[in-house]
């Protein structure tokens, strides 16, 4: 992979699944991760020389990891995997060096996922084999980034210290989750882990491929900046969503964080307007518990709910934060208003006098699924997921009107019956590039404009409810801010390849010009304009599904380099409402 060794990440190439109608394996069963631990990662600070990490005598301190939420046994759910920190004692062996051991693994879904880490100073990575239940196998290959070195973007959760046997040091280390693709329509029997012994496995599990559920609405995480601070507060979230369904669901992330947060209790609605509900607002659970705790890096899906959600609505998600909050992970740019109470639970009321601050930012909340009813048919129409920057997440675009492009381009789909009426998950990020992190992923952010599309993918697009197909729509940011349309080209190319390997359809947005803005200078649209000549290419080897011309679209004919003043907002980069519905006007549905 042209970006592969800086992140970590699995190498998305999997091989051809030996036939299914080959004969299931016989042999004896292969133990659980658990059985085959031979490595202590994790010491008591009061005993630091109680477990060898890396060969060296260092190890993670258990103070740390339980102040992150991660507590033994505890479940944890990262990029829609589900995996158990292990149930261990600090100075107990806690991980597997991997080297070829069988595991027993049982599920059914679109990839495996890896709690890991490396620790042999660099990217560890190697190949493994995934057997199925009906006898045949494909193999993966696991990258797995360094517990001290490697990179704070791609993270599930950091810890402050090292532990030593002469003592504590102040410096951070990483643990990740890496996902790899499984075959389609087949239920795992066993994985054989790939043979490097620097590459450490925690926990192993399927991630589901949520039968039943399509992705009405999503928001990217953009940064954890300073909030409030709320305490005992009550947030009133605004989303408008794209499909509908008898059946509802929440996604809350605490994507970036170093601690755990509380959330009281939470419920949904249909909106009547601002912070008033059309009926009562309805409670939702969590493992069958009204309040919840999400680990640090973790999220938490809400049970689902028999909760009427029509298309094209606007829902108010409202949960209480018990505690207090000073930082948070946020959508930055949400184009919508929404409301913070008073102190208390105020999640159920049906009158918003407690609702008496306003916010322009979505935290927390990253996604609302729609499912059909129980016993119905397994799957719904997917999602499509659009990867953009602030074209896509709706600036200059008509605050509390739900008109950024990909909101019209459902409304399109809604109003047809030629394709399926797709979800469509908004995963714009204002100032967000293809190959360099706006935010380091890590500690409290002043700037919003995100880890990039690399670093992302996985969460923002791989992991999404129902993906069927990404619309790739990036690029401008990197040019204007100096980076080569080779770079770009070989980011976009890594993308294709990574969303291929997951089954997913990949159309690529040509860029729209800008000359006029203050950073569009003529070397920058020639960036630009090579950028596009490799996505229009057939013969650039690029992978993609297809191609929509958003140049074409926006461009003013009389001088290519710059927006039709029609569709510019007046910044010269940004369209306005009218470009912004040009562009979702100009997809041929059929290549979704």
């Amino acid at each position: 992979m042209v970006w592969g060794t800086a992140f970590a990440l699995a190498l998305l190439t999997a091989s051809a699944a030996t036939p299914a109608t080959a004969a299931p394996q016989v042999g004896p069963r292969p133990p659980a991760l658990e059985r085959l631990f031979d490595n202590t990662a994790v010491s008591d600070d009061a005993r630091p020389a109680g477990a060898d990490f890396d060969g060296a005598g260092r190890s993670l301190s258990a103070q740390d990891l339980t102040a992150a939420g991660w507590r033994a046994g505890r479940p944890l759910t990262v990029q829609g995997a589900r995996l158990t920190w292990p149930r261990r004692a600090p100075g107990e062996p806690d991980n597997v060096r991997a080297n070829g051991q069988s595991v027993r693994v049982r599920g059914h879904g679109d990839a495996l996922a890896f709690l890991v880490a490396g620790t042999g100073g660099g990217e560890e990575s190697g190949t493994g084999v995934v057997r199925y239940l009906d006898g045949s196998s494909s193999s993966y290959r696991l990258n797995a980034s360094d517990w001290r070195g490697g990179p704070l973007a791609t993270k599930a959760v950091a810890l402050p210290h090292i532990n030593t046997p002469g003592g504590q040091l102040a410096e951070q280390v990483r643990l990740y989750v890496v996902t790899v693709p499984l075959t389609r329509g087949r239920s795992v029997a066993s994985v054989e882990l790939p043979h490097n012994g620097d590459l450490h496995v925690f926990a192993l599990s399927v991630r589901s491929d949520s039968p039943g559920w399509t992705g009405s609405w999503a928001a990217s995480t953009s940064g954890y900046p300073a909030v409030g601070p709320w305490t005992d507060r009550t947030l009133r979230l605004v989303v408008h969503t794209s499909a509908g369904g008898p059946r509802v669901r929440i996604r809350l992330d605490n994507t970036f964080a170093a601690r755990p947060v509380r959330i009281g209790s939470a419920t949904v609605a249909v909106q009547a307007s601002g912070a008033s509900p059309r009926g009562a607002p309805v409670p939702l659970s969590f493992g069958r518990s009204a309040r919840t705790e999400i680990p640090a890096g973790a999220q938490a899906f809400s049970d689902p709910l028999d909760f009427d959600v029509p298309a094209d609505s606007n829902l108010l998600v409202s949960f209480q934060l018990p505690g207090t909050v000073t930082a948070a992970p946020v959508h930055s740019l949400a184009v919508q208003q929404s409301y913070v109470s008073e102190p208390g639970d105020h999640a159920g009321d049906t009158a918003p006098d407690a609702y008496t601050s306003t916010i322009l930012n979505w935290p927390l909340l990253t996604g609302v699924d729609v499912g059909n009813e129980p016993g119905g048919r397994a799957g719904g129409p997917g999602s499509v997921v659009v990867l953009g920057d602030s074209i896509t997440d709706g600036e200059k675009s008509t605050r509390d009107a739900n008109r950024r492009w990909p909101d019209l381009l459902a409304d399109r789909l809604r109003e047809q019956s030629t394709v399926p009426r797709h979800g469509v998950l908004n995963q714009g990020i204002s100032a967000n590039r293809v190959v360099t992190d706006r935010y380091t992923g890590d500690g409290v952010s002043t700037d919003t404009g995100g880890v990039s599309a690399l670093h992302r993918l996985d969460r923002d697009v791989l992991a999404q409810t129902s993906a069927r197909t990404v619309v790739v729509f990036q690029g401008i940011n990197d040019v204007r801010w100096g980076a080569s349309a080779e770079q770009v080209v070989d980011g976009l190319r890594e993308i294709a390849g990574r969303a291929h390997a997951r089954g997913l359809r990949v159309l690529a947005a040509t860029i729209v010009p800008c000359r006029g803005e203050a950073r569009c200078t003529a070397a920058v649209d020639a960036e630009r304009s090579a950028v596009n000549r490799w996505i229009r290419s057939e013969s650039s080897g690029s992978g993609f599904d297809g191609v929509l011309d958003f140049d074409a679209a926006l461009r003013d004919p009389a001088d290519p380099a710059r927006l039709l003043p029609a569709y510019d907002s007046g910044d010269h980069l940004h369209p306005g409402d009218a470009g912004l519905a040009a562009l979702a006007e100009s997809v041929d549905l059929r290549l979704l």
